[in-house]
């Protein structure tokens, strides 16, 4: 039978289309049966989750391996964010992996770690092996998994990125289906007025309500509230996934939400910037997180969110302006295709829609934007606000802090980047200017330090949201060091030493032998920090001095020294 070119080049091409699709589908990097604790684009505190978390059965030191050949091409040790964390590309896909809040690397990769710690004289590094240096195959062993970092708990953080962009995608697209037959979670509904322009219920003020459910675990419809709407409004939801045998509860791959049968927004949770994490403070009620640590998700884009999530007719925002029933249905999808459809109706009423209340500080999303006040001042670049605010500030007299109170803004805003915020220090005692220190106020009056570069009589910092308050505190009180079973360091061959700080935190330490750095480890979760003998590295036969120095963050310092030796304590 006579073959054509046409045939052969359409075999050609099925051939390679099924090898690019076979050399994406990762082994998992895990050796036990995999089970989720956590998904891609979960809703996390100013970010979205960028990865995929395995449990480990409650416990640290199970194996963790290369999903395919590949190299070593970032080490990260941090005592906080993914703690310890490898970075492994693979050419042939384009993809790099990553695993992070391990526990210990694979002997090859923990020599070369420990080599350049000792060369950097510092526990934390971020280190970019040549790629030859270290070669890894598929199902190799890699590392344990662990708990270190920003940890709530043990667990592998698994990522797959684009190696080219950096961008993390949804890492279940590559990996082996976990099965999953349960539908999302539906909890509530909300909405939001657009200001000047709409109205719910006779309000301006946005109207989030609690959905409950029946006895099967479907939604029931709002009840009694009756939803009236005229002029422009948004619309959200409140829900999570589910996964079967799991207590966890994950975020939502897909949202739509059609009005009288035509899509008017969906999002689509696959792939984001870490340059765009933040605005998930848009794709949320942000004001409702801070205040009620909930999370509604906005169906309508705000002018300054970017994310490259969203298909919107009119940006999602459905205008009310017929007397009659509007048909609202949401339909919730997960990454097994699971679907939840809710539908619920918003009548068509007219009624008066209030105007935009008059505004001293009124500061516009694609502007620059500043306050000045007495002892105050804020200047807030383009790029940072999601929309338009009406800025307003309170101030305070207090004897209790070195400057009067700044209540900044009325209401929680969130900020892209930063806002750069200088207040003015009433009553310059100090004679160490770094003593001083901007503190964040809670409601009850607690101090958080955020510090800030002594400047013109004040303090400058930089602020990633509005609404909270600030005063300028101090901080004179150095760091308390404290050996820990001194006696049996010796014996037990190892040095721990805890580290505790009245208010700015431990900004730097070092631990030093006969006058040479020596590694100290430690987790942000844990005051401990712990020095395990290096014989290689120790002098044979003399007795060892440990001199401890810590810093604080407002420049207060300790030291410590101890004599002893290698057998008992002398």
């Amino acid at each position: 039978m006579k073959i054509s070119i046409q045939q052969i080049v359409l075999v050609l091409l099925l051939t390679t289309t099924a090898l690019s699709t076979y050399s994406q589908q990762y082994r998992n990097p895990i050796t036990i049966a995999p089970a989720l604790s956590g998904n891609f684009g979960e809703l996390r505190n100013n970010h979205f989750h960028s990865g995929v978390d395995f449990k480990t059965q409650q416990v640290v030191n199970k194996p963790i391996v290369a999903v395919e050949d590949g190299f070593v091409s970032r080490i990260s040790v941090s005592p906080g964010g993914y703690g310890l964390a490898l970075y492994v590309d693979h050419p042939a896909t384009g993809h790099t992996s990553v695993y992070g809040h391990l526990n210990s690397f694979s002997d090859k990769i923990a020599a070369y770690v420990l080599e350049k710690q000792y060369e950097q004289e510092s526990y934390s590094v971020n280190l970019h092996p040549e790629k030859e240096l270290l070669p890894v195959k598929r199902g190799e062993q890699i590392a344990l998994s662990g708990n270190t970092g920003g940890s709530g708990g043990p667990h592998l953080h698994f990522e797959v990125r684009d190696t080219r962009t950096q961008d993390p995608l949804d890492a279940l697209d590559y990996l082996a289906r976990v099965p999953d037959t349960q539908k999302p979670d539906l909890r509530g509904i909300a909405f939001y007025p657009a200001e000047g322009k709409g109205v719910i219920n006779g309000s301006s003020n946005p109207l989030r309500l609690t959905i409950s459910k029946d006895k099967a675990g479907n939604p029931l419809s709002p009840g009694r509230t009756i939803i009236n709407a005229w002029g422009r409004i948004g619309v959200g939801v409140k829900a999570y996934d589910r996964m079967n045998g799991q207590g966890n509860i994950y975020g939502v791959k897909f949202i739509r939400l059609m009005v009288d049968d035509e899509q008017v927004f969906s999002s689509r949770m696959d792939r984001f910037s870490f340059a765009d994490t933040r605005m998930l403070n848009s794709f949320i009620d942000f004001e409702d997180w801070r205040e009620n640590r909930s999370f509604f998700m906005k169906s309508f884009i705000e002018p300054g969110n970017r994310l490259p999530l969203y298909e919107a007719k009119n940006r999602g925002y459905i205008d009310i302006n017929e007397e009659r029933d509007y048909r609202l249905r949401y339909e919730l999808e997960d990454q097994n295709g699971n679907r939840l459809t809710y539908s619920f109706t918003v009548k068509g009423q007219q009624q008066a829609i209030a105007e935009k209340a008059h505004c001293d500080n009124h500061m516009a999303w694609n502007f620059d934007n500043a306050f000045i006040d007495l002892g105050f001042s804020l200047s807030i670049p383009t790029g940072n606000l999601y929309s338009d605010i009406c800025y307003r500030h309170h101030t305070t007299r207090s004897s209790g802090f070195y400057s009067n109170v700044h209540q900044v803004n009325n209401k929680p805003v969130p900020l892209h980047h930063s806002a750069k915020m200088w207040i003015g220090i009433s009553s310059d005692t100090l004679r160490n200017k770094k003593n001083y220190g901007i503190v964040s106020l809670s409601d009850n009056g607690k101090e958080s330090w955020i510090g800030g570069e002594y400047t013109r009589g004040g303090l400058t910092t930089s602020i990633r949201e509005l609404g909270h308050s600030y005063a300028i505190s101090s901080d004179t009180i150095a760091p308390v060091i404290t050996p820990l079973d001194e006696g049996s360091w010796a014996s037990r061959k190892q040095i721990r030493i805890r580290l505790t700080d009245n208010k700015s935190g431990i900004a730097s330490f070092r631990g030093e032998i006969n006058g040479k750095f020596v590694l100290f480890t430690h987790d942000t979760k844990s005051s401990v920090y712990t020095y395990r003998f290096d014989a290689s590295r120790l002098p044979k036969g003399e007795p060892l001095e440990l001199n401890f120095t810590v810093v604080d963050g407002a420049g207060n310092s300790n030291a410590y020294r101890k004599l002893f030796f290698h057998g008992a304590q002398q």
